[in-house]
This record gives structure tokens, sequence and C-alpha cells, in this order.
């Protein structure tokens, strides 16, 4: 039975998880008109040259800045609906009717003020100049306009998870558009805005005319669900995010049919958790449940649980290679669920725990999955392809799914950092022609086991293929200028873009690039354990 006072107000008190950790306060507007089968929300469009999410559909939010919006230790959760009623003036000119009336009351009261008001509010971000005045004036409205939970109800706190660079905690508000405003977009940092219905863009996600914000995702699941109201799906959201905020697992949707939890393990910085994929429903796989730790084990237990109550029938355990932050939960998995474990012969026979059931996967196998999402009754196949891709181990697996052509990349890229090539098992020459070839294949959204997915990533390997020439280069210059060198004192030459706490695991792929250029003829070592380019070596 639902309690009839309603859910109790959304405190900004961090869970105790979040304490310490560098969060970027912000929020974010799900701006909406109509209702029932013609409810409409306005979604906005992210630049493709940003840094977070480019190029992906949002909803109208931004950073909270405590000069124009207060401070949450004072001011609670009304400094981020004050932010979130100033993002949403910016970034799409809709003035909620609170503040119109305070900003007319100040004498601020026809539309060419209010878009010049506009407009010096977002200028400072993009030449620089002082807009400490629009930022005093908007300030001013604010307080004049008293309680912002008259136009804006704040529904749920969303976290980014682990694996992001960079981590965001958002209050969710929704407005409803008032009459006569017609939300346009300020170019920037936004190349694009329109009001959708949910089920469009439902439709658009699963068909790769649309990418989406995680947020979002979870949204329009619900909205866009029959006879699903828009009170229902905020109540969802809220339950989801007051779930996670108690320290449920936190998990996202990259990409149509498969999810994302990132889980602590004991890997290398900077990351610090490794992403546990989930692929397919009708066949649903586990693929690197990494983490050594208990508690973490049962976070990721207790979410099977639910989800095979609801809609996902697992299948499998695939592991993408043997390393000890990919494999920490495979046995654990598969024995609670009765699964086998698949994975490539050189990392089945090397897992710290014999699977009782295990398939060898070898180059080009594949994985059925069932029916597509957005695909149903068309009757294509949906598959996982298993592709080895060695060089970082010699076992390595990639999967590439058939419907959007994600890649499930394991440690073939990072979008944290680079990946450390650490002979004799890795190999650098091998690594690069794995890069290489994936990159061919033409692949959509890169699926990686530390950090973010991206969304292009053909562009993500290119620039990792890139980036290992450019070291090759340094490598070759720092022998030629210093002559026959001990690997130990190259490091801080080829890697001075790297903190100096890092350099021990840049030997390692120091070392791995030396090997190379000595296959290669172009490098040789010394019997004193030096190493000096070929034509030194040779006079030359």
């Amino acid at each position: 039975m639902s309690d009839p006072r309603g859910p109790a107000p959304l405190s900004v008190e961090l869970p105790a998880h979040l304490v310490g950790e560098r969060l970027s306060l912000s929020a974010a507007v799900l701006l909406t008109r109509g209702a029932g089968e013609e409810l409409e929300l306005y979604l906005v469009r992210r630049s493709p040259h940003l840094a977070t999410f480019p190029g992906a559909w949002a909803l109208p939010g931004g950073v909270l800045e405590p000069d124009c919006d207060g401070l949450p230790e004072e001011d609670g959760t009304a400094a981020y609906l004050a932010c979130a009623a100033r993002e949403l003036f910016e970034e799409t000119g809709v003035l909620l009717p609170g503040l119109r009336a305070a900003a007319e009351g100040m004498g601020i009261d026809g539309e060419e003020q209010f878009e010049e008001l506009r407009s010096r509010l977002v200028g400072p971000r993009r030449d620089g100049r002082g807009g400490d005045q629009a930022r005093a004036t908007f300030r001013a409205i604010a307080l004049a306009a008293g309680d912002p939970s008259a136009d804006l109800e704040p529904f749920c706190w969303t976290t980014t998870p682990a694996f992001a660079a960079r981590r965001y905690r958002a209050l969710y508000a929704h407005a409803t558009c008032p009459v006569g405003a017609h939300p346009r977009v300020q170019l920037g940092e936004l190349v694009e805005g329109r009001f959708v219905r949910p089920k469009d863009a439902w439709r658009a996600w699963h068909a790769g005319e649309m990418r989406l914000v995680p947020p979002l995702v979870f949204l329009l699941d619900h909205l866009a669900r029959p006879g699903t109201s828009l009170a229902e799906a905020l109540a969802a959201a809220r339950d989801r995010g007051d779930a996670v905020d108690r320290g449920a697992l936190h998990v996202v949707s990259p990409s149509p049919g498969i999810l994302v939890a990132p889980l602590a393990t004991p890997t290398l910085p900077p990351a610090t958790t490794t992403n546990c994929y989930l692929v397919g429903r009708e066949h649903t796989y586990v693929v690197d449940p990494g983490t050594w730790d208990e508690a973490e084990r049962q976070r990721l237990f207790h979410f099977l649980d639910v989800a095979q109550r609801l809609d996902l029938s697992l299948a499998g355990v695939l592991v993408t290679h043997h390393h000890r932050d990919h494999v920490g939960s495979v046995a654990h998995v598969a024995d609670r669920y009765d699964l086998p474990v698949y994975g490539h012969p050189l990392t089945l026979r090397r897992l710290p725990v014999w699977p009782h059931k295990s398939v060898a996967l070898e180059d080009g196998a594949l994985v059925p999955l069932g029916t597509a999402p957005g695909d149903e009754g068309r009757g294509a196949p949906w598959t996982l392809t298993a592709l080895h891709t060695p060089g970082h181990d010699i076992g390595h697996l990639v999967f590439l799914e058939s419907h959007r052509r994600a890649l499930i990349a394991g440690d073939l890229v990072s979008t944290l950092s680079t990946i450390v090539i650490d002979p004799p098992e890795g190999h650098l020459a091998t690594y690069l022609q794995s890069l290489a070839r994936v990159r061919d294949l033409g692949v959509g959204t890169l699926l990686p086991a530390h950090g973010a997915a991206a969304p292009d990533g053909v562009a993500l390997l290119a620039r990792y293929l890139v980036h290992r020439a450019e070291r090759e280069r340094v490598l070759l210059g720092a022998l030629f200028t210093v002559g026959a060198a001990l690997p130990e004192s190259l490091v801080p030459l080829v890697y001075a873009d790297v903190p100096r706490e890092m350099h021990a695991l840049a030997l390692r792929s120091l070392v791995a690039g030396l090997e190379k250029l000595a296959e290669e003829g172009r490098v040789r070592m010394g019997l004193d354990g030096r190493w000096s380019a070929a034509s030194t070596a040779n006079g030359q």
C-alpha cells in the first residue's frame, strides 16, 4: 500500500559511499508538454566535440554555479533547482513562470530583454568576458521568485558510475513547458533540440538513429511502455536512484541489449573498477565478472537474481582474458547459476578455478543471443562474434555484437588510459596488428573493460595506433640523443607526460617497444643490458 503522504523529500546529503569522491554537482530538467499518448519531452543534442557524451541526446542541464544558484549546504535542493531553472533558460530560452513573473516585477518584461539576459549568461563561457552582472541579475530574479519547486518537481538523483573519468551528481527535475514557450537551443555546447514522443525516441535509439545518455535510456524505457504514466516513470526513476544511493549495483545501458556495471577489482591505476557486461535478454551472457570482493560479488548476485525474475535468461559467462581483474567472480557466477564458462582455450586453462562446464571459443566463433532489441518479429539472428586479439594477453578475445556492431573490447583499449603491454606475455607488434584488425571491421560503440563507452570505436582505435606510433618515434629519438641506455633511464624521456608514480608501469610498455624495434632490426641490446639504435651500434 502506498504512503498517502507521498515520498519523502529528496535530500542533498551524499550517500556514504560517495563521500570523498570528486563529483561535479549538477541538475537536469525533464521538460514535457502534452499528456498520455500526446506526451512529448524536449531533448537536446550535445556537440560532437564535447569530452563527455559527445553527440548524445540528453535533457537540458549543467553544472551548479554557486554564485548564481546558491550553495547546497545552505540552500539544500533549492540550489540544484535554481541551477536547473537557469540551465533550462540558458540552453533552451524557456523561463519558468515563477522566474518570469519575478523578472517582470523587476522591470525585465520584454522578449528582447530576456534574450539579452540569456546571451549575457551564456557569453562568458564562449569568449571569456565577464558575466558577473548577468549572474547577479539572474540570482536576484531567482531570489525574488522564491521557492523554485513551484515550477520544478525534483524526482531523482543520478550519479555517474565509477568507470567515468569525470563523475556528476545530478538532481533531475520535471517541468511542464509554459504555454506559448518555444524552446530553441543556444548553439555551442548544444547543436540541436526538439520535442519527441518517448516511443519515437526509444525506437530511434534501438535503430541507432539517436545516441542517448544513460539516465535518459532508463526514463525512456519506462515512458515508452504502453500504459505507463509520466508519474509512474518518475517514481521508477526515483526508486532506482534511491536503490543505487543505498548501495545497489549501478547498472546502465550503453547500447541496446547491453548492460554494464563497474565492479571494484585489483586493477591498475588510474582505473579502480572493471566493467562487467550483460549481453542479450533471451540468452544473457555475463562478461568479465572480475571482482574478488565478497560484498561487491553479493551486489552482482542480487542484480542477477532480480534480472532473472524480470526479463533476463542467463546462458553463460564470457571471459575476455585471464588477468586477475577480469576473473575474480567467474567461478562464483558460473557455480551459482549453473552456467558454462566461454573463453579462448589459452584463457580457460589459466583461470584461477577450473570451470565445471566450459566452452572453448576460437577466432570467429559465434555466440547466439536470440532476438535483437527492436528487431522483434523480423527473425534476424543476433550474435556475438569472438575475435582473437592477442598482444596484451595471448588468449585475449573481444566480442563484436551483430545488431549495432558494439564491441566488448576487454583490455584491447581503455578510455581512461593506454593499455600496458608487458612482455613476455605482452607483445607489441601483435597488439598493434590486433588493433588494426578490429579498426578495419568498422565497429560502432566500443565498450572497454576500464572507462566509459566510446561512441566512435573506429576513431578510438585509430587514435591508439597513432599514439603508439608517436611513442615509438619518441623512443627512437631518445636513443639517438643519449646513445646506449638502460630502459629505466629512458622512461623519464619517453614518458615525460606520465606521472612519476606511473613510471614503473610505463617501463614495462617501454621494454615492449624496445623488443618490437629489435625484431625489426632498428635497435639492439648490448651485453651490459643497454639499448641503442641500430645505426648507432653500427657506428653510422
